[in-house]
């Protein structure tokens, strides 16, 4: 998937894509020459299932 198409996915501007990529959260590779990246569908899932994970985390957290 492009970073374009990631974005849209989890409903975020591109910025915030490309520093998830950046700080390495979300893995990516980067393709040609041009500086065009990928993030494979299955890394993508790992993050939101990573998310959902952190967030059910927070929440146990905090009504204890």
């Amino acid at each position: 998937m492009r970073l374009e198409d990631v974005a849209e996915e989890l409903n975020v501007k591109l910025p915030q894509v490309r520093a998830l990529v950046k700080s390495g959260e979300l893995p990516a590779i980067q393709i040609g020459g041009r500086g065009m990246w990928r993030v494979e569908r299955v890394e993508l899932e790992n993050y939101i299932q990573h998310r959902y994970a952190q967030a059910r985390d927070e929440i146990s957290d905090g009504s204890e």
